[in-house]
């Protein structure tokens, strides 16, 4: 009995691992890099009331939800970390002007600049050089008053050209106030001095807003605007067809060939305006005219998650803080593909996204809302939050 039982557990251990070597191998799914979730804040509080506009950075804070986290070391991604995550060379640039217009004074704006680029081994860009240059709206050096949000928001923009672009020059252009005549003037100023002009501020859309898109053309500059940080629905000027809207992304490390890889994310603005006409650039795209007859929102789209963001320094002080920062927003997004197109050594066109794309990271997964279609939800090619996709190098700008 004892050996007839031993044959018959072997006959049954046999035909399970017979059975088991007949039935498929299905290979794991990847393993998703884990987002911290930590607790950040609009560093301009809205909505902006009308004739206004609001900037659209987020600051991280602490993890009890209290004020903004500042630190005396940066955390949050540095230059090469982007420079690494977008296949950006930091090499293009040099003499190529970036004009970043923002609202109010930034006291401590060249300083900080100063800090950050030294924090990260970049050469010096100072008003001395030539590098850096400070102005009010018409191009003066009486300033408006300070505004602790919009410095941290100025502080974000010009650290972020010298992150993917440190060759580039930077001219700041501080609005009066963040009324959209003030705003608009400082447009027009910088489009007259840069190749590039970045806008990390935007307004609820308005019928009028057509009659206003021409601050946002010149002969060879280009112009970025961000989609927004309240997730779908559409802003203005990211929807005006003369600017580059920039949504934004989940960025995060993992063990793929590139080394990154990343989501739609929750808060990118995205959709379809409700009064500007669509673009040639886009009425192409079947799947897109399918869900929008007019301008979509986004082109492009940068990391913007706060939760996966930038490192910023501020010494001017936000809500009793002073030092480094981590900072997201679609604010990110706007000075960085601006310097994308001043690496490619020209104002580029917004087209030249849609006929580029192999030059992208087409961004497939992730939703900001929940339309029930591509205007909110991450897809391959063209989507709202992300539009074409994320810098891969400077081809497609």
């Amino acid at each position: 009995m004892p050996n007839q039982r031993l044959r018959l557990i072997t006959l049954f251990s046999s035909a399970v691992l017979a059975l088991a070597g007949a039935l498929p191998v299905f290979a794991q799914p990847p393993v998703q890099p884990q987002i911290p979730d930590h607790p950040n804040a609009p560093v301009c509080p809205g909505p902006a009331e009308e004739g206004t506009a609001r900037c659209h950075a987020r600051v991280v804070l602490e993890s009890h939800g209290g004020p903004p986290a500042a630190a005396q070391t940066p955390a949050g991604y540095g230059p090469a970390d982007l420079q690494a995550a977008y296949a950006l060379s930091p090499s293009g640039g040099s003499g190529v002007t970036v004009a970043v217009v923002d609202a109010y004074d930034n006291p401590t704006a060249e300083n900080d600049l100063g800090v950050y680029r030294s924090q990260f081994g970049l050469s010096a860009c100072t008003t001395a050089n030539g590098c850096f240059k400070k102005v009010n709206q018409t191009g003066g050096t009486r300033y408006p008053r300070g505004n602790s949000g919009w410095a941290l928001e100025s502080a974000l923009d010009i650290q972020m050209v010298s992150a993917i672009c440190p060759n580039c020059n930077i001219l700041l252009v501080e609005a009066n106030s963040n009324s959209l005549a003030n705003l608009l003037a400082a447009e027009d100023y910088a489009r007259s001095h840069a190749t590039v002009v970045s806008n990390s501020w935007g307004a609820s859309e308005f019928s009028s807003e057509g009659s206003y898109d021409s601050h946002f053309t010149g002969s060879g500059v280009r112009f970025t605007a961000s989609s927004g940080d309240s997730g779908y629905g559409v802003i203005w000027p990211a929807a005006s067809p003369n600017v580059t809207a920039v949504g934004g992304t989940s960025l995060t490390r993992d063990s793929s060939s590139r080394g990154w890889s990343e989501t739609v994310w929750s808060g990118a603005g995205s959709g379809c305006s409700a009064f500007e006409s669509q673009p040639g650039f886009q009425s192409s795209i079947t799947r897109l005219t399918a869900v929008c007859a007019n301008r979509a929102v986004a082109d492009v789209a940068f990391d913007a998650n706060p939760n996966t963001g930038v490192a910023v320094y501020d010494s001017y002080g936000y809500q009793g803080r002073k030092g480094w920062f981590v900072v997201g927003g679609t604010s990110v997004g706007a000075p960085a593909i601006a310097a994308a197109y001043a690496l490619a050594n020209n104002g580029g066109t917004t087209s030249g996204t849609y006929s580029n794309t192999s030059s992208l990271n087409d961004v497939t997964s992730g939703s900001n809302g929940s339309c029930g279609n591509l205007l909110c939800n991450g897809a391959t090619g063209w989507d709202g939050p992300t539009g074409n996709g994320t810098p891969k190098g400077t081809g497609a700008f």
